[in-house]
């Protein structure tokens, strides 16, 4: 069965966004990690991508998914407000917008097969998966800058345990990956 890895970028203070909402210092490696080996073995391992409507609508053209996104691999969305329009797809990436998180994490582990389901963006969603326990691992890209304001990533008291997995260096970001540690009752 896939497991659902929760992935994000932050700060070296913890925060995904900005004061005025943009994450753009936290990539401002992007042509350098999009052409890493580290983006190419998490492209290959991920079967399916969840993610929540903002970032979807962070494309300028919807139908740039299916022509250039690193990701070719059904994504789910999270959402109440799907588009009229059905955005581009192709025979490997498709867009399903559900309006349920633990439907669309459901439906993402299915069609992921024995592949992982790769979370991209926003820290409401991301948070919403850890709290619901919907998370096996999480992959937290740490950048060489502090934002001093902003949107936290882990900013709701949500508590977990974690089991370190891998540190890896991609350029100046550190890549660090975890295992979340299911609670015992």
């Amino acid at each position: 069965m896939a497991k659902v890895i929760a992935g994000a970028t932050v700060s070296l203070d913890g925060y995904c966004q900005d004061a005025n909402g943009s994450s753009a210092a936290l990539y401002a490696d992007f042509e350098e990690l999009t052409g890493s080996g580290y983006m190419q073995r998490v492209a290959d391992e991920t079967g399916a991508v969840l993610m929540g409507r903002r970032t979807f609508d962070g494309a300028e053209d919807p139908d740039d998914y299916a022509d250039s996104y690193e990701f070719q691999a059904p994504i789910f969305v999270v959402t109440h407000r799907p588009p009229t329009v059905e955005p581009k797809r192709n025979e490997r990436l498709w867009i399903t917008f559900v309006p349920d998180v633990e439907d669309a994490v459901r439906q993402a582990v299915a069609a992921a097969g024995d592949r992982g389901v790769t979370f991209v963006g926003g820290a409401d969603l991301f948070r919403q998966l850890l709290a619901g326990g919907l998370v096996d691992e999480l992959a937290v890209d740490v950048m060489p800058v502090l934002l001093g304001g902003g949107v936290r990533l882990f900013d709701d008291g949500t508590a977990a345990t974690l089991e370190k997995i891998s540190v890896e260096e991609v350029g100046v970001r550190t890549c660090l990956r975890y295992r979340v540690v299911p609670a015992t009752t």
